[in-house]
C-alpha cells in the first residue's frame, strides 16, 4: 500500500514532552541460591537503552557532551552522526558538529570493532591504545591483507607510514602508492591498510563535514591533536561507560560492541560495584546500580535513526531493538545498515531521503500497517527531519510504503 502526504515547508513546533516513571517492571524473579534475581524483559531493556541514548526525549546537553556520553558514534559515512545527534539533541544544528570537527574537538578514527567512530579528542587519545588489539587482530587475521604482511619489518613500515601522513594528510590510496616505492614487492593497498590499523589515523576535514565532498585523508591523532596517546586507560572504565550508554548488558554484549575479548575477568572484578539481572533466556546482565531503568510501559516517541546507528550494532543480542526478521531487511549483504524508524521503541521500518530538481522526498517503508496515530507521528517527525536535511529545498513530501 502506498500513500503520499505533502509536507508543508513552514516550521511546525513540536513539544518536547518529558517521560516519567523510573521504576522497572518485574517480569519475574528467579531464585539463585538464596538470592532473588530480577528478570528484565525485552521492553525493559528497550526502554533502558532508549533512555540512555537520549531517544525517549531529546537532551539539552551540548553535542560534544552527548558524543562523549555515548562513547562515540558510528561514522563510516559523513552524514549519519549529524542525523544521530539531531534525533538526540534538542535544537541541534549542522554547525554544532561541524565546528567541533574544524576545532579538533572531535575526530573520526577507527575504534570499536575496527570501524570508524566519531569521538571526542579526549576519547580518541584514551581509547585508541586500549582498542589497538582489536585493530591488529582484524588486520592480521584478514585473508586479504594478513598474508601480504608476512616477513615485513612492521616497526619500519609503521615509522614510514607515520612520517608520510605527518607531512600532509593522505588518502589510503596515495599512502599505499608512496609506501610501494619503499616496498616495491608488496601490494600498496595492503601496506596502507596496515598503517590504518597500526597507527592512530584520524580523518581530517573536509571529510565528515555536512554537505562537503572530499576523500578520507588522514594523519596521526598525535599530530592532529597535538597531544600524546594515553597508554593506561582502565578496561573497567570502558566497561562502566558502555553500561551507562547501552546497559543492562551481558559480557557478550560488551565484547560485541568493543571488539575486545576476555572481558569476563574485567566484569568479575567490577561485580561488587555492579547490579546483576537476568534476561528472559537466563543470561546474566550487568548494570550500574543507579543507571536509569524506566518502566517498560513508558511511551516511546517515534524516531528516525540514521544508517549504522550504534543502538542496532552494540549488543550480541539485538532483540531489545530489532527482531531477527527485520534485522535481515535492515542489514544488507554488503555490510550496509539502513536508516530505520522506531515505533514504540522498536525498529518497525526504514527510511531514506532523495533530492532532485528542487524537491526532497522522505520515503518511509514500514514493516506493517501503520495506525493513524503512528502515521501522524511519523509525518510530524518526518517533516522535522526534512526541515533539517533539506532546509534549502522548496518542495518536500513524505511518501509511505506500508507492507501488510
Amino acid at each position: 500500500m502506498q500513500a503520499i502526504e505533502r509536507a508543508k515547508t513552514e516550521h511546525i513546533p513540536i513539544k518536547n514532552q518529558k517521560m516519567t516513571g523510573r521504576a522497572p517492571k518485574k517480569v519475574a524473579a528467579k531464585r539463585n541460591g538464596n538470592a532473588s534475581v530480577e528478570v528484565l524483559g525485552k521492553r525493559a531493556l528497550n526502554r533502558a537503552l532508549l533512555e540512555r541514548q537520549f531517544l525517549l526525549s531529546r537532551s539539552n546537553l551540548k553535542a560534544i557532551e552527548v558524543i562523549e556520553r555515548l562513547v562515540g558514534m558510528q561514522a563510516q559515512a559523513p552524514n549519519p552522526p549529524y542525523i544521530g545527534l539531531w534525533a538526540r539533541v534538542e535544537g541541534f544544528h549542522f554547525k554544532d558538529l561541524s565546528q567541533l570537527i574544524l576545532g579538533r574537538k572531535v575526530v573520526r578514527v577507527a575504534l570499536m570493532r575496527s570501524t570508524i567512530h566519531l569521538v571526542t579528542a579526549r576519547d580518541c587519545l584514551n581509547l585508541r591504545p586500549l582498542i589497538q588489539p582489536v585493530l591488529e587482530r582484524q588486520l592480521f587475521s584478514n585473508s586479504t591483507y594478513g598474508p601480504g604482511l608476512e616477513g615485513i619489518e612492521i616497526e619500519k613500515l609503521l615509522a614510514a607510514g607515520r612520517a608520510l601522513v605527518e607531512v600532509r594528510p593522505l588518502t589510503l590510496a596515495v599512502l599505499g602508492k608512496l609506501l610501494s616505492e619503499q616496498w616495491p614487492d608488496r601490494d600498496g593497498t595492503t601496506l596502507a591498510s596496515a598503517i590504518r590499523n597500526l597507527a592512530p589515523l584520524v580523518q581530517v576535514p573536509p571529510r565528515g563535514m555536512w554537505g562537503e565532498s572530499g576523500q578520507a585523508a588522514s594523519t596521526t591523532a598525535e599530530f592532529w591533536l597535538g597531544a600524546p596517546l594515553k597508554l593506561n586507560y582502565p578496561p573497567g572504565k570502558l566497561v562502566t561507560r558502555y553500561l551507562a550508554a547501552f546497559g543492562p548488558a551481558t559480557v557478550a554484549d560488551i565484547q560485541a560492541w568493543s571488539g575486545l575479548t576476555r572481558l569476563k575477568e574485567v566484569v568479575e572484578r567490577l561485580r561488587p560495584q555492579l547490579r546483576a539481572f537476568q534476561d528472559e533466556s537466563g543470561r546474566e546482565l550487568f548494570d550500574l546500580p543507579d543507571a536509569p531503568r524506566p518502566n517498560p510501559d513508558m511511551p516511546a516517541p517515534v524516531r528516525f535513526l540514521p544508517e549504522f546507528d550504534n543502538v542496532l550494532l552494540s549488543h550480541a543480542d539485538r532483540s531489545r531493538m530489532i527482531s531477527e526478521e527485520h534485522r535481515k531487511q535492515v542489514f544488507t549483504v554488503n555490510g550496509q545498515v539502513r536508516g530505520t524508524i522506531l515505533i514504540d521503541g522498536f525498529v518497525n521500518g526504514m527510511w531514506k531521503i532523495t533530492q532532485a530538481k528542487g524537491e526532497a522526498t522522505l520515503s518511509i517503508e514500514s514493516f506493517g500497517r501503520l495506525s493513524k496515530k503512528d502515521r501522524t507521528s511519523l509525518t510530524v517527525e518526518g517533516l522535522r527531519l526534512l526541515n533539517f536535511v533539506a532546509h534549502n529545498v522548496e518542495r518536500r513530501e513524505i511518501r509511505f510504503d506500508e507492507h501488510p
